[in-house]
C-alpha cells in the first residue's frame, strides 16, 4: 500500500496534429494549470508554443538516442513524469495527435499513476487517423476500416477482407524486430508488399499519407502501385491507407432470414 500523500496529479493531453488548429479548451486547461509539462511533440516549433502557456516545458525527444532500445526510452519518460508526480506536482504530459493511439508512454504513465494511487486522466485529441479521414475523403461506415501496426501485421496472421479500406501504421519502421531503428529500408517494405500480395494484385492503388503538422504545410497524398511501394521514399510518420480491392460479398441467407423476419 503506498503512504505517500495524494497531491500530485497527471494529465496526459493530446493537442492534436496541425500546430495551433486542434487544441480543445480542457487541454489548454491541463497545460496552463500543471506545476509541469513533459512534452513530446512532432516538430520543435510546437514545443516553443508550448512554453508560451506554461513557464516550465521539458522535452521528452532527449531520451531518444540511435541504437537505444525504444522500450527503454519509453520507460524512462514514464519515469520522468512520475517521478515529479510523486513530489505532490501536478504534471501534464503533452503529446501529438491523440495520446492514446499508438502511444505507449501515456497508458503506461496512467497506469502507474492509478497504481500508485495518484489521480490520473487522458484527454484526447483529433489523431492521424482522423485527419486521414478528412485528407482521403473516407468514411470509415462506407466499406468498413480494418488498422493494423505495420510490423505487427507482418509478423502474425491477420483475418484481411480486401473490400473494406485497410489502414497499416508506422510503415517507416514496417519490419523492424530490434526496436531500436528509426527505419527500415526498401528490403523491409518488399517483405510487406508479399505479405500484402497474398490478398491485393500488384497494380493495385495504394496511397501514402502524412498528416499536416504545421499550418502552412499540407499533407502527403502520394498515389502509387503496391508494386512500388518498396522503392517509394517512406518516413516514420507515414501511413499507408489501402483502398477495397474488391466489392462487398452478400451474404444471401442471412438477408433471406431477415427478410422473413419483415
Amino acid at each position: 500500500m503506498n503512504d505517500t500523500p495524494v497531491n500530485g496529479s497527471l494529465a496526459c493531453v493530446g493537442i492534436g496534429m496541425t500546430l495551433g488548429a486542434h487544441l480543445s479548451p480542457r487541454t489548454r486547461s491541463y497545460i496552463e494549470q500543471a506545476d509541469v509539462v513533459f512534452v513530446l511533440v512532432s516538430d520543435g516549433i510546437i514545443e516553443l508554443w508550448l512554453q508560451g502557456m506554461n513557464k516550465d516545458v521539458r522535452s521528452l525527444q532527449p531520451y531518444y538516442q540511435e541504437g537505444k532500445s525504444r522500450m527503454k526510452t519509453y520507460r524512462q519518460m514514464v519515469e520522468a513524469m512520475l517521478a515529479e508526480v510523486r513530489t505532490g506536482k501536478r504534471v501534464c504530459g503533452v503529446f501529438y495527435g491523440h495520446p492514446g493511439v499508438f502511444a505507449w508512454v501515456p497508458h503506461k504513465a496512467i497506469e502507474t499513476a492509478r497504481s500508485e494511487g495518484f489521480p490520473a486522466h487522458m484527454e484526447p485529441g483529433i489523431s492521424s487517423e482522423d485527419c486521414l479521414y478528412a485528407d482521403l475523403g473516407i468514411d470509415p461506415g462506407a466499406r468498413g476500416c480494418q488498422h493494423y501496426e505495420a510490423s505487427q501485421f507482418m509478423l502474425y496472421r491477420r483475418c484481411i477482407d480486401p473490400s473494406a479500406w485497410l489502414i497499416l501504421w508506422q510503415i517507416g519502421i514496417a519490419g523492424d524486430r530490434t526496436l531500436k531503428r528509426f527505419s527500415t529500408g526498401e528490403a523491409h517494405r518488399q517483405v510487406l508488399v508479399d505479405v500484402l500480395a497474398r490478398h491485393y494484385p500488384l497494380d493495385h492503388e495504394v496511397v501514402i499519407y502524412r498528416a499536416a503538422t504545421l499550418p502552412f504545410e499540407s499533407p502527403r497524398i502520394q498515389r502509387l502501385s503496391l508494386a512500388t511501394l518498396p522503392s517509394a521514399e517512406v518516413g516514420m510518420a507515414d501511413t499507408l491507407a489501402i483502398p477495397p480491392a474488391r466489392p462487398l460479398e452478400a451474404d444471401d441467407e442471412i438477408r433471406s432470414r431477415l427478410a422473413a423476419l419483415a
